[in-house]
Parts: structure tokens; C-alpha cells; sequence
């Protein structure tokens, strides 16, 4: 399946009028959950802005002080990543850049591995949500109204139906919501 999961505030959005998205930093028992997510990941599409904050795991050896950090880190280096970008000429770490169509290196990522394929940034999820190639939404809800910004959800030309197959409330108030496509296997 190819999944997008991103924190989102209760009014839809993963990062501030100002760009920002520090009220999104996990309690420790958000970030073993999230270890646990990524673990179970083969594959991970990268836009670029999300690319180059989640850098910070393959380079900064700070990150690896505790053991979550070092475990998530591990995790994540090994997760081969395609890097959707305009920009960019080159990339670092386990990661290459996008040479195909956003349809065609999905469906390739799904084919090299037996694992679950995730999406994220903004903009890219939103194409892979309108061309109808996103399996799964997960969304690690907020309790905060930050009032605009980047929305978790483009607008889209009809209507998505979904079931709600799995809900979970952490000590922090964050609420874990996992939905499928409505009729997906």
C-alpha cells in the first residue's frame, strides 16, 4: 500500500502560517509508535522540503544520543527514499532523485519490496491523493488550532471515501487516525 501520515493540527494543517510545525514534537511514547510505523516501511516518497528536514537523521550524529534517536535513525537510513524535486541536482544518504512520473516510480517503489510504501510532503501527497494512488491516510491529530498553513489534505475534484479502521489516543492527547479507501482490499 502506499500510505501518506503526517501530524496534523485539529484544523487540518501540518504546518503553521509561519511554516512552522514545532508543536508537532512527539512525547517518547509518539516516537516508539512512529519507530514501529517506520520500521515497517520498504520504500518512502520524499518531497523535497520534507527530503531535507528529515536529512538531519542520515547526517547529524547528535541525533543518535539515546536510543530511540539511534534506532529511528537506523531505521530510517535504510529506507530507500525517491526524492521528488525541481530543485535539487543531487541527494544524500539512501536516497535518489526522481526520474519518472510520480505514477510510475510509486508503482516502482511498490514493486521493489513486500513491505508498505509511504508518501509525504505536502504537494506531492496531494498529486498522489488526486491521481488516486494514495492506499492509506494516517493522521497523528493535535490537540492545538493553529489557525492556516499548509493543509494535510489538498482540495480534491470528488469526493474520497473512506473507512476508519483504526483510532488510538496517546498520554499527549495525540490521536492516531488511520483510514483506508473505501472499498480497498
Amino acid at each position: 500500500m502506499l500510505i501518506f501520515s503526517m501530524s496534523v493540527s485539529v484544523d487540518g494543517f501540518i504546518a503553521d502560517r509561519e511554516g512552522a510545525f514545532g508543536w508537532t514534537a512527539p512525547s517518547e511514547e509518539l516516537f516508539r509508535f512512529h519507530i514501529t510505523q517506520v520500521r515497517e516501511l520498504g520504500g518512502f516518497l520524499c518531497g523535497r522540503r520534507l527530503y531535507e528536514t528529515m536529512l538531519v537523521w542520515e547526517t547529524d550524529p547528535s541525533l543518535r544520543d539515546d536510543e530511540p534517536g539511534a534506532e529511528f535513525a537506523d531505521i530510517w537510513c535504510a529506507i530507500p527514499k525517491v526524492v521528488f524535486s525541481r530543485t535539487l541536482d543531487r541527494v544524500e544518504g539512501n536516497a535518489r532523485l526522481a526520474k519518472a512520473s510520480l505514477t510510475e516510480e510509486a508503482a516502482a517503489a511498490l514493486d521493489a519490496t513486500d513491505k508498505d510504501v509511504a508518501i509525504g510532503g505536502a504537494g506531492l501527497a496531494a498529486a498522489a491523493i488526486e491521481l488516486g494512488l494514495v492506499d492509506e491516510l494516517r493522521l497523528f491529530r493535535y490537540p492545538i488550532v493553529v489557525g492556516g498553513g499548509t493543509p494535510f489534505l489538498p482540495p480534491v475534484t470528488d469526493h474520497v471515501a473512506l473507512d476508519l479502521i483504526e483510532t488510538r489516543t496517546f498520554g499527549s492527547r495525540v490521536i492516531f487516525e488511520r483510514y483506508r479507501r473505501a472499498g480497498a482490499d
